[in-house]
């Protein structure tokens, strides 16, 4: 996600795609899972005489002037709720959605929480090592100093792909003996310092290990199978799904997923459950086999934009496995 001070002034990443993919209509009924500040929701009800049901787990999103104002200007055809797009099935029915017409899933975190130096998700400012998207639970600082090396090793190559995890793990290690490590700034740099030179300057050596600490201080991993799992369950058929992503752990699940669902053959993925393969009911069919990237002119504009993948699917008519 990208953002921007209010949902007037903010474009997400592919968002005119994303109404491509959804087809907005009047008399529609759509859930944003990842309101952020409002981007989505906005174009949607912007295209069509619909309704959006919106979530996000980030209690600032759903308090903020953003969503306020849009729920003013679409007075009784916008709903915004605090909660984990997991629970979207549970969460919406009770207030009155049971089948959607469209969901789009917006991964990761948005600008206005990146350049917010309190959350802690980035090192371009020094501020807590926080990093939770809910404001709840275990933050990144509890993970670095509680967790033994050779865990932390493991998160750090598990979720970030970093090939240099274990000196990283080690360095951390080393250091919070010393002195408790409670800073993005202290936290980056201890990283570097343990990072062996990359022939590409181009991505900071840190990048990579506050990836890892995001995804598992926020599960979102699991939370993005738990999401796919319930746009199974609350799309109606021929009802839509696009999801953009921003790395290629989270576009391998939906990848994966999403062609199991549609039949198409596919290899074992440890972050799908076993059960899933090509044998199962086929509940969607494939808009497009490949993804969908940003123009280059977005890319110029917003640079964030430049790792941005997006995959679209429909709801067929078909029962769920057992159902």
């Amino acid at each position: 996600m990208t953002g921007g001070v209010t949902a007037f002034s903010h474009k997400p990443v592919l968002l005119d795609e994303m109404i491509c993919a959804l087809q907005p209509r009047d008399g529609g009924r759509y859930i944003d899972g990842t309101f952020g500040a409002g981007g989505y929701s906005r174009a949607i009800l912007e295209s069509a005489n619909c309704s959006v049901w919106a979530i996000d787990q980030d209690p600032d999103a759903i308090s903020n002037n953003a969503a306020t104002s849009l729920v003013k200007k679409y007075s009784g055809r916008l709903v915004v709720v605090q909660g984990r797009f997991g629970d979207m099935e549970t969460l919406l029915s009770g207030l009155g959605l049971d089948k959607a017409d469209g969901i789009a899933l917006d991964l990761g975190i948005s600008s206005i929480q990146l350049d917010n130096g309190n959350r802690g998700f980035s090192f371009r400012q020094d501020g807590p090592l926080d990093m939770r998207l809910s404001k709840a639970g275990r933050t990144a600082a509890d993970i670095v100093n509680e967790t033994g090396e050779s865990e932390l090793a493991d998160i750090i190559f598990k979720n970030g792909e970093e090939p240099q995890a274990r000196r990283i793990a080690r360095a951390l290690s080393v250091a919070r003996e010393l002195k408790k490590i409670t800073g993005t700034g202290q936290l980056a740099d201890i990283v570097r310092s343990a990072v062996r030179h990359r022939k590409s300057g181009k991505i900071d050596p840190a990048t990579k290990t506050f990836q890892a600490l995001r995804i598992e201080v926020n599960d979102e991993l699991t939370e993005l199978e738990r999401g796919l799992k319930a746009t199974e369950i609350v799309l109606s058929p021929g009802g839509r799904v696009a999801v953009v992503s921003f790395h290629s752990l989270e576009d391998r699940i939906v990848k994966n997923f999403l062609r199991s669902r549609s039949g198409v053959q596919m290899g074992y993925s440890r972050h799908l459950p076993t059960q899933q393969t090509a044998n199962n009911a086929t509940t969607f069919r494939l808009i497009k086999r490949g993804v969908v990237k940003p123009k280059p002119s977005e890319i110029r504009d917003n640079p964030r934009a430049r790792s941005a993948r997006m995959r679209i699917a429909e709801r067929l008519a078909n029962k769920l496995s057992g159902g």
